[in-house]
């Protein structure tokens, strides 16, 4: 039974949990009256205890991170290298700053549309294997920040599919190697062994 995921799931207090639970939950926008989305197929955890990357991040983006404070099951969206927008969901309660960053998805629905955005003439890998390519495969932008993810514009979905432990790689998170050797070492990414969807990103 098809369900949208409601705001509960997501003020949870440990945000590895909803990252690993994420996988095999679908992620749509609707843009423009254009329907896109996928399965999400990779996923990574931040939190604000024990994890110097987001507490440098938020000392960075200052008010730009104000959205990580509000009460989770909201997206958070801001660009990175001027050019790529990271979609990230709030989650735990108000105030408390963490936060699951969507890496990849198996694109489902709106192909055509993903092809479009992405310049692509064929479907592929990099359509939607990596956090920058599939927020611009769904049209998503900052400007979005702060959306509730239960409305009609970005949202997701329970499909009742769960994924075995046995089908789940943790590994170390990518790029963090400015947060120190400790942060950098936490295994708090998320994918589904074998899928062809996930981010080369080693």
């Amino acid at each position: 039974m098809v369900q949208t995921i409601p705001a509960a799931f997501f003020q949870r207090p440990d945000p590895t949990q909803i990252a690993r639970e994420l996988l095999g939950k679908y992620v749509f926008s609707r843009i423009d009256d254009e329907l896109t989305g996928g399965r999400i197929v990779e996923t990574e955890a931040y939190s604000h205890e024990g994890d110097n990357s987001l507490t440098m991040h938020l000392k960075r983006r200052g008010q730009h991170g104000q959205a990580l404070y509000e009460l989770g099951g909201r997206a958070y969206l801001y660009t990175v290298y001027q050019r790529h927008t990271l979609f990230n969901i709030v989650t735990n309660a108000a105030d408390v700053p963490n936060t699951v960053l969507i890496r990849a998805i198996e694109p489902t629905a709106g192909i055509d549309t993903m092809l479009r955005r992405r310049g692509l003439e064929s479907i592929a890998r990099n359509l939607t294997a990596g956090p920058g390519l599939l927020t611009q495969a769904l049209g998503v932008t900052p400007a979005l920040t702060g959306t509730d993810l239960q409305g009609n514009v970005l949202w997701l979905e329970d499909h009742g599919e769960d994924v075995p432990d046995a089908q789940v790689r943790a590994s170390a998170r990518v790029g963090l190697a400015y947060a120190g050797a400790e942060a950098a070492s936490l295994p708090w990414r998320f994918r589904i062994k074998d899928s062809q969807w996930t981010s080369p990103a080693k």
